[in-house]
């Protein structure tokens, strides 16, 4: 049997959170495949989720390595556990939310933006503390930016923009 290497950490450059809400580690950037998609590996606390929002410049494929996570994307819901995969089509109202135990990650997105979104939005991790707050009014600014539409607070699903 051949011992192979483990590959090497992700630099503390690429490592990012989002209040307490989410931690985000870039792996691979657009920059570093012309544009084609980034790949983040992402952790969730227990119970936590994403405000319903909607990607009108990308879409996004999330497949979980650990614990579970809830997915509502239009009129489907979909609990995702450890080996799982869902892609959320452009233009899709969605949200997300952690299982108890939490949810671990790895998210594409294609055309890569969602990894230069948390980067330019969140806390570089080594900075964090446990007081590090969530900026949201640049989130939102950046969001825009982006061509993301939020549409709810987290805890609202797609079924709340029925008969709006």
């Amino acid at each position: 049997m051949t011992d192979f290497p483990s590959p090497p950490p992700v630099p503390a450059s690429r490592q990012f959170v989002l209040g307490g809400h989410l931690r985000l580690s870039v792996l691979t950037t657009a920059e570093e495949t012309d544009g084609r998609h980034d790949l983040s590996d992402i952790t969730l606390p227990g119970d936590s989720g994403t405000p319903l929002h909607m990607h009108t410049a990308y879409e996004e494929r999330v497949f979980v390595l650990s614990g579970s996570l809830t997915v509502w994307a239009g009129p489907d819901t979909f609990t995702l556990r450890s080996g799982d995969f869902f892609t959320i089509p452009m233009n899709t109202p969605h949200t997300l939310k952690a299982g108890p135990e939490g949810a671990r990650s790895l998210t594409i997105t294609s055309p890569g933006r969602f990894a230069e979104l948390i980067a330019r939005s969140g806390t570089p991790a080594h900075l964090a503390t446990p007081q590090t707050e969530w900026d949201m009014e640049l989130f939102q600014a950046l969001t825009e930016e982006f061509g993301d539409v939020i549409l709810g607070p987290p805890g609202a699903t797609p079924a709340s923009l029925e008969g709006r």
